[in-house]
């Protein structure tokens, strides 16, 4: 399995916080018919990322309305907001990921998964929670 799997599943699972599910990476995977090959590392990755989202979702939440240029987080398709939290994390919080990697697998989730405006909006928010982040340090 590669990362970008891993985050593929990762954004799954934020998005299933949402709405309080707990499904596992596993269920995931048999759900959304990946059949990629499973490495605990990857599994582990997801779980990390998943678990930064809960642990900082008022920050992240925050960074993500202050650059969406007046869009609230309850009017943001859950899709969009689930991509944007796992993004959100890496860059705000995962100092082993380059901001531009985290913004690209974003962006191509996008593509996948939602309205053809919203690659576009994504890139807009996450390039602005990447200037606050240079111009507050």
């Amino acid at each position: 399995m590669s990362r970008k799997t891993a985050r593929e599943v990762a954004m799954m699972l934020t998005y299933e916080k949402i709405f309080g599910c707990d499904d596992t990476y596993k269920d995931v995977l048999e759900k959304s018919g990946i059949s990629d090959e499973t490495s605990d590392a990857d599994i582990n990755y997801a779980a990390s990322i998943v678990a930064g989202v809960q642990e900082n979702i008022d920050e992240i939440d925050l960074q993500i309305e202050l650059n969406s240029n007046g869009w609230k987080i309850s009017r943001m398709s859950k899709v969009d907001l689930s991509i944007l939290r796992n993004s959100a994390y890496e860059i705000l919080y995962d100092t082993r990921m380059d901001d531009s990697i985290s913004v690209n697998e974003a962006i191509e989730l996008a593509k996948i998964y939602c309205d053809e405006q919203a690659p576009k909006f994504i890139n807009g928010v996450l390039g602005g929670i990447i200037r606050s982040k240079f111009k507050d340090s």
